[in-house]
């Protein structure tokens, strides 16, 4: 028999046991998400602390487990923000934008469709340098933190929405309770009172009962439309119009409301180019409807009829 090195053997369980827990982790992660920081106008702060903030933010969103279920690489949500800094009152404060986008892939395709696309105007942190940005889901730490871990919500729940209906509840919900330890925060953007888009209206819409048809139209448009395009191209079209249609309940309740423009904002451009060469009939189902609920839109819903 051939006598093995126990020291050999305890390095070779040592090395697995590590290789099982770094899979347990990279499986754990739900996020995929690139962070760009631009601060066009800013002169006081030095390039280096911008991309520090910017590297920070985005192992904040990846490397971090946001939900109970694993997920392989390749299923992770692809996901982007886009921070706007407009001024630095200070080294470490910052007051800007954040754009925030979201996509799912499309089944027996290469293609992914957007899901959540939403633009926070009213962003202000403080960013000292090598911070650890910490989070806790029982209390509001810092703005930073809490926005982040808000809008990861907020993407997440918009993408379970897509899989099976009214999939997200549990992580709009983790959305609810940051906006609610948020209440006596010194920065805007969390509460009733502040406007009609914020960060307050936009989750308390997606979990009332107006909005439903909001989050069915996400389950259907995508999951019994989008993916079965590959398959039967007039019925996942169907499902799709059958869908926006549903729509129209929360137009004649809430006109206008937020969180249609920002379906809108991520969608109109698809419907258009999925329903350029469809017959005319489906078409005609969908028009009028569309320049009813979009109607910053309207010329470019009239193109799809010529």
């Amino acid at each position: 028999l051939i006598q093995k090195d126990p020291r050999t053997m305890l390095l070779k369980k040592a090395f697995l046991a590590i290789t099982c827990l770094l899979s347990i982790s990279a499986l754990a992660q739900e996020l995929n998400c690139s962070v760009t920081i631009i601060a066009p106008q800013i002169a006081n702060v030095e390039a280096s602390r911008i991309e520090n903030i910017e590297s920070s933010i985005q192992e904040f969103m990846n490397g971090r487990r946001w939900t109970e279920d694993y997920y392989d690489l390749d299923e992770r949500i692809e996901c982007s923000m886009q921070i706007t800094i407009n001024e630095a009152p200070s080294q470490t404060t910052f007051r800007g934008s954040i754009q925030i986008q979201s996509s799912r892939p499309v089944y027996n395709s290469d293609y992914k469709t957007p899901v959540f696309t939403g633009n926070d105007n009213d962003f202000t942190f403080t960013f000292a340098d090598n911070q650890i940005i910490q989070w806790s889901n029982d209390q509001h730490r810092d703005n930073l933190s809490s926005v982040l871990a808000y809008y990861a919500y907020i993407m997440i729940g918009s993408d379970y929405d897509t899989f099976s209906a009214q999939g997200g509840t549990d992580y709009y919900l983790q959305a609810q309770t940051i906006v609610a330890n948020a209440q006596n925060a010194g920065e805007s953007g969390w509460r009733a009172s502040e406007g009609q888009r914020n960060r307050f209206w936009l989750v308390e819409n997606i979990l009332s009962q107006t909005f439903a048809p909001l989050r069915n139209c996400l389950y259907r448009y995508h999951r019994h439309g989008f993916d079965k395009l590959y398959t039967d191209a007039t019925a996942g079209r169907n499902e799709i119009i059958e869908g926006l249609l549903g729509l129209n309940e929360v137009h004649k309740v809430r006109p206008a409301s937020y969180n249609i423009q920002l379906f809108f904002v991520a969608k109109a451009d698809e419907i258009i180019n999925l329903f350029k060469a469809a017959p005319a009939e489906e078409k005609e189902r969908l028009i009028s409807l569309l320049r009813l609920l979009d109607p910053a839109n309207i010329q470019k819903y009239d193109g799809m009829m010529s």
